[in-house]
This record gives structure tokens, sequence and C-alpha cells, in this order.
């Protein structure tokens, strides 16, 4: 066990989590459910050291409970199951929100116009900087959105710059590949949203490809059977990136 290891597991030991409360939250998780019982307890301990190593701010009088934290670290941390928490390194920040939030936009137009004005968002990723994030008590108030993957897909996507879709891939994939299968599923994409098709990944994805790249990732981890139906060949990428399957569906033990 390296350093960091060693303290982060020391860190995350500090927090006092009874089983109660970590059974609720996961509760309310319903895409947790295909986990096995080791990762789970995996997801758990990377949670718990998410929880203790970042710093965390409510905002507009949002106060922050350890229900809240535990149920966006756990988001949080599921792509990152079998990637490990260095994928979040060099920033600490998580800002919640009570809802949507406002953040000022200045825009500089085709002939030098400038254009000023307040962005109506549910989330937001700063690269080297926090992530900024809205939290509903009721689930059904974010329209079938996980901000929480969502932005941090984008994170992940950032390990390599800019996001742009591409992150950092393993050994043995190929960027050419991924490219490829991305940029044929976006494309595809972007036209049926066009057409004015009702898509079943949220048409926010037909922004851009970073855009894609996340939206695509909260499928993948909410609703497998959706991507791979959609976009086989992004499942595909997914799993080889994530190192995760959770299309497979486990026996439940007795």
């Amino acid at each position: 066990m390296g350093i960091s290891d060693w303290w982060r597991r020391r860190q995350a030991e500090r927090l006092d989590i009874s089983d109660a409360l970590w059974d609720q939250v996961e509760s309310e998780l319903e895409f947790l459910a295909h986990l096995a019982p080791e990762e789970r307890a995996q997801l758990r301990l990377l949670a718990r050291q998410f929880v203790a190593e970042k710093q965390w701010s409510g905002a507009q009088g949002l106060q922050l409970t350890p229900r809240i934290q535990l149920t966006i670290a756990l988001q949080a941390c599921l792509p990152i199951l079998k990637l490990g928490l260095d994928w979040y390194d060099g920033w600490v920040g998580i800002v919640v929100y009570p809802g949507d939030f406002l953040i000022p936009r200045r825009m500089v137009d085709e002939d030098g116009v400038v254009h000023e004005y307040d962005d109506e968002v549910m989330g937001e990723a700063w690269y080297g900087g926090p992530v900024l994030l809205s939290w509903f008590d009721d689930a059904a108030d974010a329209h079938g959105i996980n901000v929480v993957i969502h932005e941090f897909a984008h994170k992940l996507d950032m390990c390599s710059g800019d996001a742009d879709g591409v992150p950092p891939l393993h050994e043995g994939m190929s960027r050419r590949r991924w490219i490829e299968v991305m940029s044929r599923a976006f494309d595809d994409f972007q036209e049926r949203v066009d057409l004015g098709e009702e898509t079943l990944l949220d048409p926010y994805g037909a922004e851009w490809p970073a855009e894609f790249f996340a939206v695509a990732s909260e499928a993948f981890f909410e609703n497998p059977a959706l991507l791979r139906g959609e976009y086989p060949d992004v499942y595909e990428q997914f799993r080889l990136f994530y190192r995760q399957d959770p299309g497979v569906q486990r026996a439940v033990p007795r």
C-alpha cells in the first residue's frame, strides 16, 4: 500500500457512517443493485475516501448532510470503481446547490459583440477546479438526468486535457477505434435530434462530443440495456474504458 492509499484509508476511517445510512442511500440508487457484494464493499470504501479528501460546500444556504454527501460520493465513485480514486486527483472542491442555479456567461460573437447572460444549469465541471452540482430531495425533479455521473464523466474526460469526449485510454485500447465509434454515434445522434426525434438518450448529448460522452456515460451506468440497444459499439468501448459491464445480470444471493 502506497503512502497516498494509507492516508486515504486513515482519513476515511474517521468518518462515522452507520450501516443504516449506507443501506438507505444505496436503496435510493437502484442502479447499484447489479453490483456484486465485493464490488459494493469497494464502492463504499471509495466513497468514504472521496468524502474525506474532497472539500465540500453548500451553496445558497444548502446545509450538507451525510446523506447528501454519501449520495453524491457513491455516484461519483461508481465510474472509477475499477479505475481508482487517483483519476480524481488534481482538484478538491465540490459545491452543491439546492436545485438549478445560474452561472454568468460572457460570449463574443463573430462580429466582436460581447453578450453577457445568466445560464441556468444543473451542474458544471471546471478543468482543474471544482465540480458544481444541483441537489434535489426528490430525484424526479432532476427530469431523468443523473447530474453526478454526468459531471464526473466530464472530469474523467478532462484527465487528458480539455473535455472532448476522449478520456485517457488504457493500454490495449485503440484511440483510433474510440474516435471512430464515438464520432459515428455522435453524428447519428445529432442527426436524430435535429430531425426532432424523441430520443431515449438525453438530447443534450447532441450539443458536442464531450456532452455525448457524458450523457452516454449516464446511460451506461443507469440504464445499460438502453445504451447497448441504441449504440452497442459505444457500450463496448465504455465496457473497456470503465472496466465494468453493468448490463450483466448477476444472480441475487439467497
